[in-house]
């Protein structure tokens, strides 16, 4: 029988208070042991991760001088060697700055490991919260002023930490047609209804061709961990990783509001009751974005903080 999600604000069931009981419990305890031993491991993981940073940017400059000085052109050696001067300048100020952005986040999590424990039999075969409904064969449609987004809910799963999870086609076009980003995401919800984000196989693409792969994660691979999308039971204030593979995919949120109205292209336009977030990423602080999910549909809008621009949900179409 599929369990069903159900949007509660002040009652949950016996065994849902358990189960936030238990993991409350058990994140206390981790966070409580790390306070014994004296270590935050949280800023550790932040400073081994900022001199790791520089490391990178050190070689890669050091790199970019060695093609300098293959340069036969004076004038254009010299230009070469003051670009990759400015270069690590400015390298090195985005590693400063990332590593702001990961003690904010150990500000609000606390000096414990991010290490979620994920088992296996607690999932289920659906996605059915509320707040960011899966059903394969799906598509969700949204439009900016530059592009087109794609979102399409497969038949297909991955297995990812022993967890069945459904597959999501994500792909994202310009306005004249051309394909510039193709993504699968992998997605699963617990018996409580989280609905866990597990990794990520992101290209990106020019002309027709892969130009890179960044923002590819899986969970369990290479220390990555997954994080939660959508809460069962969001509470303003909550902040939560929603997806930690050091250096590469470090994205969290924190929610607003359960209770905002919003209007987009899709019918009947208007939209209540809305659980608006905040998310941002450590890779990239300047980056934050409010999104808008509506019960029984999902993410409707999403808003770039820093430019104003819109994503709606335009059309969804299904099998």
């Amino acid at each position: 029988m599929t369990r069903s999600c159900r949007l509660y604000k002040k009652l949950l069931t016996p065994s849902l208070w358990a189960a936030a009981v238990l993991l409350g419990f058990t994140l206390a305890l981790v966070n409580a042991e790390a306070v014994a031993q004296g270590i935050d491991f949280c800023q550790l993981t932040a400073q081994d991760a900022l001199s790791a940073c520089r490391t990178g940017a050190m070689g890669d400059s050091q790199l970019a001088v060695a093609k300098c000085d293959n340069i036969a052109d004076t004038a254009q050696r010299k230009a070469c060697q003051q670009q990759a001067s400015a270069d690590l300048k400015d390298a090195k100020q985005k590693c400063l700055d990332q590593n702001t952005a990961r003690l904010a986040v150990c500000n609000r999590l606390g000096r414990a490991t991010y290490d979620p424990v994920i088992d296996p039999a607690n999932f289920v075969a659906v996605i059915n919260n509320p707040y960011f409904p899966l059903t394969p064969g799906t598509t969700f449609i949204y439009k900016s002023e530059t592009e087109i987004d794609k979102f399409s809910v497969t038949h297909n799963t991955k297995v990812i930490r022993d967890v069945t999870c459904v597959e999501v086609r994500d792909t994202v076009t310009t306005l004249a047609g051309e394909l510039t980003e193709d993504t699968l995401d992998w997605f699963a919800q617990d018996k409580q209804c989280n609905v866990w984000y597990f990794g990520e196989n992101a290209k990106q693409l020019e002309d027709g061709l892969i130009v890179g792969l960044e923002g590819s994660w899986i969970a369990g691979v290479d220390g990555a961990k997954p994080g939660i999308i959508v809460e069962a039971h969001p509470a303003v204030g909550d902040f939560y990783r929603q997806e930690f593979a050091l250096g590469t995919a470090e994205d969290h949120g924190e929610v607003l509001s359960l209770s905002e109205s919003v209007t987009v292209p899709l019918p009947p336009h208007s939209f209540h009751n809305c659980l608006k977030t905040e998310d941002g990423s450590s890779l990239e602080p300047d980056v934050v974005e409010n999104k808008f999910y509506c019960p029984g549909i999902g993410d409707v809008l999403e808003i770039d903080l820093t430019s104003g621009e819109r994503l709606e949900l335009t059309q969804i179409t299904t099998e």
